[in-house]
């Protein structure tokens, strides 16, 4: 009977322990000043590509309150490359119907996004890069965002 629990144990153990693996290689929020987004905010994280060949995703990570004013949002991402110049693309993200249902995950006033900003792509080589997010809408500070963020996953 003992061995019985003990191997169950283990079971238990190595299940939750698998669980708890993630292939993120960033994964962070940056809170917003009294849910403030402006320019100079930007959401930054380095990462570490050590296998290029290898499909990554990238997702930007968004809260915001019910009395986000837009529908949508406009971001940058820009990406630095080790010995490179910095790119930059534009990503515009629904976030509303048309009848101001919100398309986000909510809990209480806070509404939570995950959206895909890259998938399936490729670093051009090994080495150490830059991703930082900003918020390009034309209301700067944007109110009513209590954070952002970015996970890189493989």
């Amino acid at each position: 009977m003992n061995k019985i629990k003990y191997f169950l144990l283990i079971a238990i153990i190595c299940i939750a322990a698998s669980g708890c693996d993630t292939n993120n290689l960033a994964d962070l929020n940056v809170s917003m000043p009294k849910r403030n987004w402006s320019y100079v905010n930007k959401v930054k994280a380095s990462v570490e590509i050590t296998d290029h060949t290898k499909p990554y995703t990238v997702y930007f990570k968004l809260r915001h309150t019910a009395d986000y004013r837009y529908s949508n949002i406009f971001v940058l991402l820009h990406i630095k490359a080790p010995g490179q110049k910095k790119t930059t693309r534009r990503f515009e993200y629904k976030l509303a119907e048309k009848d101001g249902q919100w398309l986000g995950s909510g809990s209480g006033n806070l509404f939570t996004y995950k959206l895909n900003m890259l998938t399936n792509y490729h670093f051009p080589a090994n080495g150490k890069y830059e991703l930082e997010i900003e918020q390009n809408m034309r209301d700067n500070p944007l109110k009513e965002v209590s954070d952002a963020g970015i996970t890189v996953s493989y």
